[in-house]
């Protein structure tokens, strides 16, 4: 197929802008929506570096797909911007999980394919995470261990990294990376999802969840293979065991 040279150029420059901001704005958005050849050309181009283009409200976002794309957040990417010189792969795992039931209290343990509600506070993320590790670690350990293998998740060391964190100090006015506290540990993973563009703190302690991050949970997010299994086990161990 040959190509109108002013539409490839079009369609590089959308997808360059991508590549710098992660994202596009409304007239991005209105390009790639307008016009199906500049569309194909950009879903080529991020293909190619293994990341889709989707729309997202009034946004146009380039979002990996895979490990192994140069757009994925590192590890060690994690470790050096996030956490403090100490944290071990177990904390990045740990900030998994509790992303997970983060948004799993936004559609009802993903029962559902819209939001339940709209804001969530602190304290009650920080109440159902403890909830699902504390079920976590009621399982019979073979059954675990066999989790473990199937979905390459060290479930111990999450929970042994979660207990290790000080409940006592929940109290401490500042909490940050520096405190050794869960509730510390929870403001770390918030600014991670706020510098992502997933979350917005809406004050006293409550988050909301951005266009963005709805739509990555609703076309991805519930809908990949290995997610589903980890989503499942996860609330499948804390049935019966909601709080009040």
């Amino acid at each position: 197929m040959l190509y109108d040279e002013r539409q490839v150029t079009a369609a590089f420059r959308l997808y360059a802008s991508l590549v710098v901001k992660g994202y596009g704005d409304k007239e991005a958005l209105r390009l790639y929506l307008a016009d199906d050849i500049i569309r194909g050309l950009v879903e080529v181009f991020a293909q190619e570096v293994e990341c889709t283009v989707i729309p997202a409200g009034d946004q146009l976002l380039l979002i990996p797909l895979a490990l192994s794309s140069p757009f994925h957040i590192s590890n060690q990417s994690l470790k050096e911007r996030y956490l403090p010189s100490r944290a071990t792969n177990a904390d990045i795992y740990l900030m998994y999980v509790a992303i997970i039931v983060f948004f799993g209290e936004f559609y009802d343990s993903y029962q559902t394919d819209e939001p339940t509600q709209t804001f969530l506070s602190l304290d009650h993320w920080l109440d159902r995470l403890n909830e699902r590790l504390l079920a976590l670690k009621e399982i019979d350990p073979d059954e675990l261990e066999r989790m473990e293998q199937a979905q390459e998740y060290n479930w111990r060391q999450i929970v042994e990294q979660w207990d290790a964190l000080d409940d006592l100090k929940e109290k401490v006015k500042a909490q940050d990376a520096r405190t050794n506290s869960r509730l510390a540990f929870l403001n770390t993973v918030k600014r991670f999802m706020e510098d992502q563009g997933l979350v917005k703190d809406v004050g006293a302690d409550e988050l909301e969840l951005t266009e963005k991050a709805r739509t990555i949970i609703q076309r991805y997010y519930m809908e990949a293979e290995h997610n589903q299994s980890i989503l499942e086990f996860i609330y499948q161990a804390g049935q019966g065991k909601e709080l009040d």
